[in-house]
């Protein structure tokens, strides 16, 4: 998992933890000034920016975040590092208000109009003094949003500012599906290709591409061995792309597997 990943799994978990209650009222008494190291101080005061320290901290992102509770603060910290936006990228620290000074959260995703947040201290109408913690919907071009820090991600931050193109997050790199072995033993004899599993792994991955294309049942357990059942899906697959005669056999070809993992996702061992 990405570190971006893990920072919006943290906050997404907290969605529904409210503050304390005293009096009838709501009180500022949370958990999460008490659990990030010291800030235990700002307890039973405004706590949006505490809440950002603290998803930061408890998913190991501590140090790409301004451990604070004031948003000015965080802006300024933000500023420091050269690595202010006034567009949204996944990941970020959104501020609002006068300055970025009253109100900040967590920005889950982004598009053309609207911007996803969760966001600490809100309510149901988006206060910026509220009881607990909420996703949001805000409008991206809202005059009460002031601009985003970015945090600097190993793995690159998805930005809708043109100036961070570069810092794109890389595609992860296809699986490579090698099934050499496996036809070459379904060429001399089908039936002895359900012994071959040295290419478990990969066989599995052709099965589950096939059942997705409804060749195979869906409660078929794939075990990895490219046997009888698997050649008559695979058949189909061929007969699919248009194949007859000796070229639907149900032995893997790698123009008809190159074809499967462009559509599922791999790549295949020429």
């Amino acid at each position: 998992m990405s570190l971006v990943d893990k920072i919006k799994a943290v906050a997404k978990g907290e969605v529904g933890t409210h503050e304390g209650r005293s009096g009838g009222h709501w009180n500022n008494d949370q958990k999460y000034s008490k659990e990030v190291p010291g800030l235990a101080w700002s307890n039973w005061q405004a706590w949006c920016a505490t809440f950002v320290s603290w998803v930061a901290y408890k998913a190991g992102a501590e140090t790409l975040y301004p451990r604070t509770a004031s948003c000015a603060v965080g802006v300024a910290w933000f500023k420091n590092q050269g690595r202010f936006s006034e567009y949204p990228a996944v990941g970020a620290q959104v501020f609002y208000g006068p300055g970025g000074g009253s109100h900040t959260g967590l920005v889950m995703d982004y598009d053309d109009d609207w911007i996803y947040t969760v966001e600490g201290n809100t309510n149901d109408s988006g206060s910026a003094e509220g009881d607990g913690v909420y996703t949001k919907k805000r409008a991206r071009r809202s005059d009460w949003v002031y601009g985003y820090g970015y945090p600097k991600f190993p793995e690159g931050i998805k930005s809708a500012d043109p100036k961070y193109k570069a810092e794109a997050p890389k595609p992860a790199p296809k699986p490579v599906v090698d099934l050499s072995n496996v036809v070459e033993a379904a060429r001399k004899d089908p039936s002895a290709a359900q012994g071959h599993t040295t290419h478990a792994a990969d066989v599995k991955r052709v099965e589950a591409a096939l059942k997705a294309e409804g060749l195979l049942p869906v409660k078929y357990a794939a075990d990895g061995s490219f046997g009888t059942t698997t050649i008559e899906a695979y058949r189909k697959w061929q007969q699919k792309l248009g194949y007859s005669g000796k070229d639907a056999d149900g032995i893997p070809g790698m123009s008809s597997l190159k074809k499967l993992g462009d559509k599922h996702g791999f790549t295949v061992k020429a």
